[in-house]
């Protein structure tokens, strides 16, 4: 079974002076099942060396690795799959390329939308933002609440995966509309001790 319970997802500008590495290990350890390499700003060459530590790590203490949007580094790397945004490859074109194990995570916060996604090979919606997010400029200001999230995780049949301004403090809202899990990027970057904040948001799943 897919355990989607928790996404750490990375940011090297929200990490400040620690590396993502000890970070990525710290929540590791802490028992979070998947993450995923979120890096804009990185050419190729440098995201795919960037997927390769993360790999040998989340290998070591059997969680998943996502790579955000750049299919041919998720590939390149070995991770386990592709977090696909509204403007990338659409999922039935990389899931001809690719078949089954690979997974395939998409973006989408309408719920006929994710049903689409469905059929065309999505392994997981990310729905979003559900409190605002300030990790995420191309979203502005937007809010979709824990309502419409629910919406989607009812019009699905695989997991629905909540994002956006998600802290230990609301997390229990998100686990109670149904949705498999969360994908948390500040709430974990910034904290002083990423552990503890990953024990209390797998809590709530």
């Amino acid at each position: 079974m897919l355990d989607l319970r928790l996404i750490v997802i990375t940011d090297r500008r929200l990490a400040g002076d620690r590396s993502i590495e000890d970070i990525v290990r710290e929540c590791l350890d802490a028992g979070a099942p998947a993450i995923q390499l979120r890096d804009k700003h990185a050419h190729a060459a440098e995201l795919l060396e960037q997927a390769e530590r993360l790999r040998e790590l989340t290998a070591a203490f059997g969680a998943t690795l996502f790579v955000n949007d750049r299919l041919d580094v998720a590939l390149a790397s070995g991770a386990s799959g592709v977090h696909l945004g509204p403007n990338d490859l659409p999922p039935d074109a990389a899931r001809r390329a690719i078949p089954e194990p690979f997974l395939i995570g998409v973006s989408t916060d309408d719920p006929t939308r994710a049903s689409t996604l469905q059929k065309a090979g999505a392994t997981y919606i990310g729905c979003g933002a559900i409190f605002g997010t300030t990790s995420k400029p191309e979203v502005g200001e937007e809010r979709i609440g824990t309502d419409r999230l629910r919406q989607v995780v009812e019009a699905v049949d695989i997991p629905v995966v909540g994002i956006g301004g998600i802290t230990p403090d609301n997390v229990a809202a998100v686990a109670a509309t149904g949705a498999a899990g969360c994908a948390v990027i500040s709430a974990i970057m910034t904290a002083p001790r990423p552990g503890p904040v990953v024990t209390q948001l797998l809590a709530a799943f």
